[in-house]
């Protein structure tokens, strides 16, 4: 009779597994974290265990049952649809922290995934992040509208009064050829945000870091745009690109219209319309 062996943990596509260690690897996410679970029923998180992680890389380390899973009882008695009196609601505890991108997450016991049991705290540490100060709208020549980033917002009116700002400003029209033959008007806006460094009772942090300044141009197109227009999903339909400092919007428009698109049917392009 073949022994029942314990399912492999699963952590990534790139695990690799050496006893009770479980390696993995991601460049793209590299939070810090030291956090001790209890694991769970299901097949790819088998068991209590430890996990490390710093730099993109994750250790976790199988060990006995020292924490048990959170467990509450459903009672389904009385209940006509039911077919049984009830089951346990069985979900993993977990001890530690997290911090990634200048968040701090605390897990202090049962990941419920339910705001009224679940365990945990977290916050974004006021020394790591950038406020949004500015929010500024140019016609299409490149003169200044308005701040709309100064309009206190919260209520109905201020929303309105926000769009009429926006409204206001000269727009640059242009128009495309889309993969398909198709000519598409497109209708431009200039617009700016600014960033300081340091929220909170860190404000004062952005006396000694450069502040960060975005200029875009916002597309709206008049029709779906791409190989999924008409689709249940949907083409493109607007979006903002990157300004280059001094460009003017055709200059922009034009240089986007010059690179490759993607949609979920692969690459495609569109083509400036003179």
């Amino acid at each position: 009779m073949n022994a029942i062996t314990k399912p492999r943990r699963r952590w990534g596509d790139n695990d690799r597994h050496l006893g009770p260690l479980t390696f993995a690897y991601r460049e793209s996410w590299r939070p810090f974290a030291i956090t001790l679970s209890s694991g769970s029923t299901e097949r790819e998180n088998p068991g209590c265990c430890i996990r490390f992680q710093a730099f993109g890389a994750t250790m976790i380390c199988d060990l006995p049952a020292i924490v048990k899973p959170w467990r509450k009882w459903v009672d389904l008695s009385g209940k006509e649809w039911a077919k049984s009196g009830g089951y346990w609601d069985e979900h993993p505890r977990e001890y530690g922290f997290c911090l990634n991108d200048g968040h701090l997450s605390v897990k202090l016991g049962a990941q419920t995934h339910d705001s009224s049991t679940t365990q945990d705290w977290g916050c974004f540490l006021p020394w790591t992040q950038w406020r949004h100060v500015a929010h500024r709208i140019y016609n299409a020549d490149g003169t200044f509208v308005a701040d709309v980033a100064e309009v206190k917002l919260g209520e109905r009116l201020k929303w309105d009064e926000r769009a009429k700002i926006i409204e206001r400003a000269t727009t640059a029209s242009f128009a495309i050829i889309d993969s398909d033959g198709e000519r598409i008007a497109v209708k431009t806006r200039i617009e700016e945000r600014e960033w300081w460094f340091g929220t909170g009772w860190c404000r004062w942090l952005a006396y000694f870091r450069p502040r960060k300044i975005r200029r875009s141009l916002d597309l709206d197109f008049a029709s779906e745009v791409g190989p999924e227009k008409g689709s249940w999903k949907g083409g493109m339909t607007g979006h903002s690109i990157e300004m280059l400092p001094n460009e003017t919007p055709e200059q922009a428009f034009r240089r986007y219209c010059e690179k490759d698109h993607r949609s979920k049917h692969g690459r495609f392009r569109i083509s400036f319309a003179e």
